[in-house]
């Protein structure tokens, strides 16, 4: 079992993923309470009332705190195929056997020639850390059908581009695993294809089947500041030099209002803008991509997005854990580091919310100090992911030699070899050579 370290290393990832997962299916079933708020009562009480709107035939239209693309009706739809199971406990379950499926597909890809068992790793650990949020929010699946995208590409491009296309119907950000994808060549075809049919189809599936499918869209766009953004913590920090505005619920969060929000949501729009910027300019100056690139690149732009949001809710971090995980699965440990520091980060979220939520809430001392934490890892690893992943393409191999030394997996030669890839699903052009199966 190359990668997994034979019988006996591999159940080892088995049985961690088992004894944390007890932990944190007692903790989303109030078994173990944790300190806080009750992270449980969006599944007992919101999604169960979506539930019974779309089983009536419609989507939420008069609740606000609806701001999901139509598919996510099938997520909160789902708990429905355990019947014996009242909606909070079978909602669980069903995040329970996606989180297993993703083990499982994390063991599985780890077996493959040039990968590594890494990746289950980070999974394990990362769900883990987040805590009974993992299991009480519908972001873990669509966490899987990215990760499931990423692994199809290499090899079956028409199946990860309707991956993408479900995932993005799911809960939008998947559609960024196609940040390092190409414009030209047959297997590019093919996913670009697939991804705008699968997505062409489905919506009018959706829009069909009930009304308000696409309500999502103006939903959002009047979300503000919430208080455990990047950009909260200005107000954080006025609060104490006697700033006058408020901390109210609104549209599902948390979220400042009064003086001077608008400018900081303003700011945190131009900083989303310009992290699209930088990846535009990646691209068009991106010398050597490969079927690895993939993977590097939605890290990346799904770092940069969430870091510059208005709203970092702590089920976001998932997104990050699991493509950090892809990443060092198939990947040449270009994203090592980034990757540690969204680890790092989701058990400093648990410690954020729920568990010190009263002190945030109160832009107190510990409150305070554990978002700062929190936001300057997501700000460094952005920064170093970029770094990185502009290293790792432009060619000169500088990165991998800095990594591991002349002749070693990292060095300037094998990045170059990592970042041919398997396919040429990720290059500019055509290769001059049949591509290798990955």
């Amino acid at each position: 079992m190359a990668g997994t370290g034979g019988t006996r290393g591999g159940w080892l990832p088995v049985g961690v993923w088992c004894a944390t997962r007890a932990v944190v299916v007692l903790c989303a079933l109030r078994v173990i309470r944790l300190p806080g708020p009750d992270v449980s009562s969006d599944v007992r009480v919101i999604y169960r009332a979506w539930a019974e709107v779309l089983g009536a035939g419609a989507f939420p239209l008069g609740d606000v705190t609806w701001q999901y693309p139509p598919g996510a009706a099938l997520a909160v739809l789902s708990p429905g195929l355990l019947p014996f199971l009242d909606y909070g406990p079978a909602f669980v379950a069903v995040v329970l056997v996606a989180d297993a499926v993703g083990l499982a597909l994390f063991l599985r890809m780890a077996r493959r020639p040039g990968n590594r068992p890494a990746g289950a790793w980070v999974w394990i650990v990362g769900v883990a850390l987040l805590g009974p949020t993992a299991y009480a929010r519908y972001d873990l699946m669509a966490a899987l059908v990215a990760a499931m995208a990423l692994f199809a590409a290499a090899r079956r491009p028409r199946v990860a581009g309707a991956l993408v296309a479900f995932g993005a119907l799911l809960k939008v950000w998947p559609v960024l695993v196609l940040t390092g994808a190409a414009l030209r060549g047959r297997r590019a075809r093919a996913l670009w294809l697939a991804a705008a049919g699968t997505t062409a189809g489905l919506t009018v599936l959706f829009v069909a089947a009930a009304p308000g499918a696409l309500a999502f869209l103006a939903f959002q766009r009047d979300r503000g500041t919430e208080i455990e953004s990047l950009g909260a913590l200005v107000f954080h920090l006025a609060r104490h030099l006697g700033w006058s505005g408020e901390v109210l619920l609104r549209y599902g969060s948390v979220e400042f209002v009064g003086p001077g929000v608008a400018a900081v949501s303003a700011l945190a729009l131009a900083l989303t803008l310009a992290a699209l910027v930088w990846l535009l300019r990646w691209r068009l100056r991106a010398r050597e991509l490969g079927a690895r690139t993939l993977p590097d690149a939605a890290f990346t732009a799904t770092l940069l997005f969430t870091t510059t949001s208005r709203v970092i809710s702590p089920q976001y971090l998932l997104w990050l854990v699991a493509l950090a995980a892809v990443c060092l699965t198939t990947g040449a440990g270009r994203q090592a580091a980034p990757a540690g520091l969204v680890v790092l980060a989701t058990g400093v979220t648990l410690l954020e919310f729920p568990v010190f939520f009263p002190h945030v809430v109160a832009s107190d001392g510990p409150g305070v100090a554990l978002l700062a934490v929190r936001n300057g890892l997501l700000v460094t690893a952005s920064l170093m992911a970029c770094r990185r992943l502009a290293a790792a393409t432009r060619g000169d191999g500088s990165l991998g030699g800095r990594a591991a030394g002349a002749g070693g997996r990292g060095s300037p030669a094998a990045v170059r070899a990592a970042a041919a890839g398997p396919a040429p699903l990720t290059s500019a052009a055509p290769p001059r050579t049949p591509a290798t199966p990955g």
